[in-house]
C-alpha cells in the first residue's frame, strides 16, 4: 500500500530552521516541507528529536529558534488546541482519553451535542458511532468506558479522536505500536482517504516494513539533526537502518540455541478463571522462552500470575536452585513484592503507567527495586546509589544529560533502558518481559538485546512475550503460544516456522481467527493494575 506523491507537490507546512533547547539542544537546524496528499515518514532512534518536533508542529512545546508556516502563512501555534484550530492534528504514542468518560464522550469532548443546555445522548452516540465505523470499530459499544477497553483499542479510539473534515495535517506517532492487524489495516485505509482528500501526513514510526508500505519520502533524524529526507520506494532497509543510527546494526535471526541450565521455575496448572486455564511451563536458566498468540490468548495474563500481579485461583508456582526445590507457593503469589523477594522481575508492557515514577529520576527509578542494597540502618546511602545508577546507566548507554534528569523527559527507548536497568540492581533470577521493545528504535533494540544476551550468560531464566514474531525467533530457545487462555505448542529453535506459530495460534481460538493477520503483528490488550 506504498504511497503516491501528489503532482505537483503543493506544500502544505514548511519547517525553516526549527531548534529547540533545553538544558543542550535536542534539535537544531530542522528544515521540512510537507506536502498536500502525502505521507512523511519520520524516523531515527529513540532520543534523535522526533517526538519534539512533532510537538512543535502541533503546539505542545514551543520552538526556541526558527518558524514554520501552514498554507504560506505563519504559523505559531501556542497549545494543541490551537494548532487544531487551524487543522493541525496528534495522534500520541502516550494516550490522552479520559479513562473514567465514555468512548463517545472522548471522541467528541469538545463538541458534545445538546439540547436545551442538556447533553443528547442519542446524538453523542449516533455522532461517535459513525466516527468509529470510519476505522472499521464497529463493535464498540460507544457507551463503553474508555478504561475497560484494551489498550490497542484505546489507541484507535485516540485515532478515531483526531480524524475530522477539517485536518490539514494530521502526524501520527507510533500509532500501530499497539492494533491488531485488522486494526492496522483500517488506519492504512483510513490514511489511504486523508491522502486523497489532500491531508498532509506525519507518520512517526520504528516498523521499517510498515514505512516502505505506507510513506512517499522518508525523513532521518539523528542527535537532533535532519541527516537525511529522500523517496521512500526503492529505500533498502539496512540502508536507513544505517543512517538512523550511524553505525552498523547487527541483526542475528540464526542464533544457534543456548545451552539450557536447570530449571529455576516451574508453574503447574496455573489459572485464573477463563483468561489462564491450567498452563504448565518450565523457564530454565540461561535460555529465553517466547510466548506468541493472537489477542485475548491470555500471554499478559499469564504473565501477571506468574509476578503476583493479580492471583491465580488455581495450580502451584515452584522455584529450584541447584536442582532442590527452594520455594512453593500454591495459587501463586500473593503480591507482587513477594514474587520479587522470590527472585522475580517483570519488565511491563505500559512502562509509563505502569513500570516507572516518570517525575522521579533515572537514579531513583534505578534502584528503586532494591532499597535494602543502598541504605544502612534505615538510611540511603546516596554515594552507593548514585554510583549503582551511574554504572547501569553507562552500561545500558541511556542517552541523558546526567542519572538526576526525570525519566519523563527521555525517549521512549530510554525510559525502556531504565526499567531494565532496575531489573539489573536488583539482581533477580528469573525475568519475565511484556513487548520489551515496544516503541524502541532500531538502536536501543540492539543495546536491549545484547543485555538479554549477557543475562542469560549470567545463568538467568527469561520469559519474553512479544507481538512480533520475528523478534522471538530472533531471541528465543523456545516458543510457546497461547490460544484462548491456554499454552496450546512449544516449539524448540529450529523447529518452528512462522507458518507453524501461526497455525498453533489459530488452533483454540474458537474461530476467532483474524484474516488479517500476519508474523509482526500478533498482539494482545493491555490489563490495568501496576506490580
Amino acid at each position: 500500500m506504498g504511497g503516491v506523491a501528489v503532482s505537483p507537490a503543493t506544500p502544505v507546512l514548511t519547517l525553516s530552521t526549527i531548534g529547540k533547547d533545553y538544558a543542550a539542544p535536542v534539535l537544531d537546524d530542522v528544515s521540512l516541507v510537507l506536502n498536500a496528499g502525502e505521507v512523511l515518514a519520520l524516523t531515527g532512534e529513540n532520543g534523535a528529536g522526533k517526538s519534539t518536533l512533532s510537538k512543535i508542529v502541533c503546539g505542545l512545546v514551543p520552538p526556541t529558534r526558527g518558524q514554520m508556516l501552514l498554507g504560506g502563512q505563519a504559523f505559531r501555534p501556542t497549545s494543541r488546541r490551537d494548532a487544531e484550530r487551524f487543522g493541525v492534528r496528534m495522534v500520541m504514542q502516550e494516550l490522552g482519553l479520559v479513562s473514567t468518560l465514555s468512548v463517545a464522550e472522548n471522541l467528541l469532548l469538545d463538541r458534545l451535542p445538546n439540547r436545551a443546555g442538556w447533553i443528547d445522548r442519542a446524538e453523542l452516540h449516533a455522532q461517535a458511532a459513525r466516527q468509529l465505523a470510519k476505522i472499521g470499530m464497529h463493535g464498540i459499544d460507544p457507551a463503553t468506558k474508555v478504561s475497560r477497553l484494551g489498550i490497542g483499542q484505546q489507541q484507535m479510539v485516540e485515532i478515531a479522536r483526531n480524524l475530522q473534515d477539517d485536518t490539514r495535517v494530521l502526524v501520527l506517532d507510533e500509532p500501530t505500536a499497539m492494533l491488531t492487524p485488522r486494526e492496522t489495516t483500517h488506519l492504512f485505509e483510513q490514511i489511504d482517504l486523508l491522502k486523497a482528500r489532500g491531508v498532509a501526513i506525519v507518520y512517526v514510526s520504528h516498523r521499517l516494513e510498515e514505512l516502505q508500505r505506507i510513506a512517499d519520502r522518508v525523513a532521518v533524524l539523528r542527535d537532533g539533526r535532519l541527516v537525511d529526507v529522500r523517496a521512500m520506494a526503492g529505500l533498502r532497509e539496512e540502508e536507513l537502518v544505517q543512517r538512523m543510527v550511524g553505525r552498523e546494526v547487527l541483526q542475528d535471526e540464526g542464533r544457534a540455541r543456548r545451552v539450557a541450565g536447570p530449571v529455576l521455575l516451574t508453574a503447574r496448572g496455573i489459572g485464573r478463571a477463563q483468561a489462564v486455564r491450567d498452563v504448565n511451563l518450565e523457564l530454565r536458566a540461561g535460555e529465553v522462552m517466547g510466548l506468541a498468540g493472537l489477542v485475548g490468548s491470555g500471554r499478559t495474563e499469564l504473565v501477571r500470575l506468574l509476578f503476583g500481579a493479580d492471583r491465580a485461583d488455581r495450580g502451584e508456582i515452584t522455584l529450584h536452585a541447584n536442582g532442590q526445590v527452594t520455594q512453593q507457593v500454591r495459587k501463586g503469589w500473593r503480591s507482587p513484592m513477594q514474587a520479587i523477594r522470590a527472585g522475580i522481575g517483570l519488565v511491563t508492557e505500559d512502562r509509563k503507567s505502569q513500570g516507572l515514577l516518570l517525575p522521579q529520576s533515572i537514579r531513583v527509578n534505578t534502584t528503586l527495586s532494591d532499597l535494602g542494597a543502598i541504605s544502612r540502618g534505615g538510611w540511603l546511602q546516596r554515594a552507593k546509589e548514585r554510583g549503582i545508577a551511574q554504572r547501569l546507566s553507562t552500561l545500558l548507554r541511556v542517552r541523558s544529560r546526567n542519572i538526576e534528569q526525570p525519566v519523563s523527559t527521555l525517549s521512549g527507548g530510554n525510559q525502556q533502558k531504565v526499567v531494565f536497568a532496575r531489573w539489573l540492581h536488583r539482581e533477580c533470577k528469573v525475568l519475565l518481559l511484556d513487548e520489551p521493545t515496544r516503541g524502541v528504535d532500531v538502536g536501543a533494540r540492539a543495546d536491549l538485546y545484547a543485555e538479554l544476551d549477557r543475562m542469560t550468560d549470567a545463568g538467568k531464566a527469561l520469559l519474553m512475550v512479544s507481538s512480533d514474531l520475528r523478534e522471538l525467533m530472533a531471541m528465543c530457545d523456545r516458543i510457546g503460544v497461547m490460544s484462548a487462555g491456554r499454552l496450546v505448542a512449544v516449539f524448540e529453535r529450529g523447529q518452528w516456522s512462522e507458518q507453524s506459530l501461526l497455525a498453533a495460534a489459530f488452533s483454540d481460538a474458537a474461530g476467532r481467527g483474524d484474516p488479517h493477520l500476519t508474523s509482526t503483528t500478533l498482539s494482545t490488550p493491555a490489563t490495568a493494575v501496576t506490580p
